[in-house]
């Protein structure tokens, strides 16, 4: 298997040796000095925007720890992620089955983290995982086009399912890496190639995606990072393709999640924004797809066109490779960066709605400057202390981002036979 692989290094690799031979090295370039003083550029810039990402990074860690911290609940809000009343929590602690609360110096009960409300759902029975005859969610939040919300909403939606539960995994499949950076890393600083899928491509009986795979700040959700090298794979699919006809890599993405999605309720993908080859092959690892859309006319044009392509792709792969074509349980698009104080934007949605009708979830991720202001702290809105602009604000922003995940929550279900009946 490494050596199949290796097939797209070694065609890489040719096509760097044929650029050579067309610029051979022995001829002078016309300007040495101008492509050393880019260079120099180039790299005192990259040198200060790393200094930036780490101050970034370190505002967002714990300053005892060193690490990111997970939200924590106090017992009104527990018991209803829960599902069982704050009395009920008491009389179980009083009675010893769950550990007794301490206080704060000020006399109030000491919040409970994710960690301990899984705890408290054993002890209670209100676990919501799937049952072993439910098919796992595999989600690709998916558009070709960046500045629709896309890993915005592919990473609030990884931790509404772990607050509520579910055992989580996000996997970044984007050589951009924003989403792995708000997890905490940098990815090209932290992270080798070896710890992303591009190192399991290389080397799958050696490493195993499960090495691969990360536990994170919020528990329940893990995390299969992404770096720049990531990016390497799309030249070294397309040269698989290219010298063995084979379709047989564009599996890759599917197979890795194979191996490991026994341990989860749901699988959350962040493919790169452009349909390129690790696109495809997320799109071939999918079993439901969620598909951000702005109601402006150049964005709703542009998601038009991929899901056109994301079809003709996928029938193409089917007819050339000989292959199924992906079974999806659910295709939903989401009206987001809706700023409904815009009369075009309202139109457009409206019309969206027309047009889509039940393949459109009702409600829509507004454009709010509480997202915003807690992505500058490298956070999520589920993970700020406390709100940035106004409670107002924050409450609202808090409320549609739980519509929308709710959402497509409730569509998860629907495909679990253990849970299908009892939703409405």
């Amino acid at each position: 298997m490494l050596e199949t692989y290796n097939a797209g290094r070694v065609w890489f690799q040719t096509f760097k040796m044929v650029d050579m031979a067309t610029h051979p090295a022995n001829e002078a370039p016309a300007d040495v000095h101008g492509d050393e003083l880019l260079d120099d550029t180039l790299g005192l810039l990259h040198r200060k925007a790393l200094t930036i990402l780490k101050r970034i990074r370190d505002g967002a860690l714990d300053p005892e720890t060193g690490h990111k911290v997970g939200p924590s609940y106090p017992i009104s809000k527990a018991a209803s992620l829960v599902g069982r009343t704050a009395s009920a929590i008491r009389e179980a602690e009083r009675d010893g089955r769950l550990p007794p609360r301490d206080r704060t110096a000020s006399g109030h009960r000491v919040q409970y983290t994710l960690e301990e409300l899984d705890h408290m759902r054993a002890v209670f029975g209100t676990r919501p995982w799937r049952a072993p005859g439910d098919v796992p969610a595999i989600i690709s939040v998916s558009n070709f086009k960046g500045g629709v919300g896309k890993s915005t909403l592919a990473l609030h939606l990884a931790q509404h399912f772990a607050v509520r539960g579910y055992r989580v995994l996000f996997i970044d499949c984007d050589s951009q890496a924003s989403s792995t950076m708000m997890f905490g890393y940098r990815p090209d600083v932290d992270l080798g190639e070896d710890d992303t899928l591009y190192g399991h491509f290389h080397n799958p009986e050696l490493l195993g995606v499960r090495s691969i795979i990360r536990k994170t700040h919020f528990y329940g959700l893990d995390l299969i990072p992404a770096n720049l090298k990531l990016y390497n794979l799309e030249y070294e699919i397309a040269g698989y393709l290219a010298q063995n006809q084979s379709f047989d890599i564009i599996d890759l993405i599917a197979q890795a999640i194979d191996t490991v999605v026994d341990d989860y309720d749901v699988v959350v993908m962040d493919p790169p924004p452009a349909l390129g080859m690790v696109s495809m092959a997320v799109l071939q690892a999918a079993n439901a797809m969620v598909i951000p859309a702005p109601p402006s006319v150049i964005d709703f044009a542009s998601t038009v066109s991929f899901i056109d392509m994301a079809r003709t792709t996928m029938r193409q792969l089917e007819q050339l490779g000989g292959r199924v074509k992906p079974a999806y349980n659910f295709i939903r698009l989401v009206g987001s960066r809706v700023d409904e104080s815009k009369s075009m934007h309202r139109e457009i949605l409206s019309m969206m709605r027309q047009v889509f009708g039940g393949s459109m979830i009702s409600s829509v991720l507004k454009v709010s400057a509480e997202i915003d202001n807690a992505s500058s702290r490298m956070k999520t809105v589920y993970e700020l202390e406390r709100p940035v602009t106004s409670h107002e604000v924050h409450n609202r922003c808090v409320r549609f981002l739980n519509d929308v995940c709710h959402d497509i929550e409730m569509d998860v279900l629907r495909t679990w036979e253990s849970r299908a009946h009892k939703i409405d």
